[in-house]
This record gives structure tokens, C-alpha cells and sequence, in this order.
């Protein structure tokens, strides 16, 4: 399985924004089979403790090169900072997993069936593999390696559909602010 390619299409301070644009881009999306995968770089225990919780299946790493992690079988606590991600979740989880974050760079990406014809940019309905949208907090990069003040909504597309990234911004009113760059999953 290849990589999607992302373009970001909004970048504000406001969270609330940034999950409208997200919610008016899943709908001219096929959500069948919907899910939401999570990253977050957690340096505290109060930011950990509760998202283990919520993400019980989460795998986790640590960011120092200790080589603590998950499939070690681990103590999260005792390798902080660490990075962890969930995936396949319900999209019910979005609005808690905010709620806990707080200032830590983190991702959300929404997971879905394909995105709908482009009959402008001469594309058909675009499948699953490549078909995400991902709202990064407090970090300007899919990878949160730098840090922000604001959040980043990228749309995700395959990478020989380039064109369908600026089609879907123009659907919702936006266009590409940035490159087209290879998503880091």
C-alpha cells in the first residue's frame, strides 16, 4: 500500500473553523466505513493518563530514542515525552480526544470510501486509498515535527490525482495553500 499525498487548505487559529471545513469536506465525501486514526506528541501525564483511556489500543513510543514503547509491553509513564497513535476509531472519539490534547501537536484524520467525481479535472470517483482529511493542532506538518500556534486542515488525494486537492478546496470555497507532500501513513 502506497502513501496519499496531502495539501493543506486552511490553516487558522480557530479550532472551530478548522472542524467546519473538515465536516463540509466529509460532506461531498463517501463515508462509508468511516473511521478516525489519532497522533499526538504527549510530554505530560495529565495529557496521558486520560487518552490512554479513551484510546486503550493506542501503540505509543518514546520520542527521546530510549526505546520504550507498546510493543514492548512498556510503562508509558515512565518514557515521556512519547508519541501515540490510535487507529480505526469512531468518529464519536474526535471531540474527547480534543478535549485532552490541549496545546500538544497532534493529528486527526478522518478515513473514509473515496472521494466523489471530478468531472472539471477529468477524474472519476476517487477509492479509498487516498481518500483522507487531516486537521493537525498546534503543528504546521503531518509529521508534528514543527510546532504551531495555529491548526492545519489538509485534504488527502492519490498521488496521480493531484488536481483533485484544489478541485475540493474550490468545492468548499478555499484553495491549496501550500505543496502537495507525501503523507507520513
Amino acid at each position: 500500500m502506497s502513501n496519499s499525498y496531502a495539501q493543506p487548505i486552511l490553516k487558522t487559529a480557530d479550532l472551530s473553523e478548522a472542524l467546519r471545513i473538515v465536516e463540509r469536506l466529509l460532506g461531498i465525501a463517501d463515508l462509508r466505513d468511516l473511521e478516525v486514526d489519532f497522533e499526538v506528541r504527549i510530554s505530560s501525564e495529565q495529557i496521558l493518563t486520560p487518552l490512554l483511556d479513551l484510546l486503550p489500543d493506542a501503540e505509543w513510543w518514546a520520542e527521546d530514542g530510549g526505546g520504550g514503547s507498546s510493543a514492548k509491553g512498556d510503562e508509558p509513564l515512565a518514557h515521556l515525552p512519547v508519541r501515540l497513535r490510535g487507529w480505526a476509531s469512531s468518529p464519536e472519539t474526535v471531540k474527547p480526544f480534543l478535549a485532552l490534547v490541549g496545546d500538544s501537536p497532534a493529528t486527526v484524520r478522518w478515513d473514509f470510501m473515496g472521494w466523489p467525481e471530478a468531472p472539471e479535472v477529468g477524474l472519476g470517483i476517487g477509492g479509498a486509498r487516498g481518500a483522507f482529511v487531516t486537521l493537525c493542532l498546534h503543528a504546521r506538518d503531518l509529521e508534528l515535527e514543527e510546532p504551531a500556534t495555529d491548526h492545519t486542515v489538509f485534504v488527502h488525494v492519490k498521488q496521480d490525482e493531484a488536481e483533485r486537492a484544489p478541485w475540493l478546496a474550490a468545492q468548499i470555497g478555499l484553495q491549496v495553500i501550500g505543496d502537495l507532500v507525501m503523507a507520513p501513513y
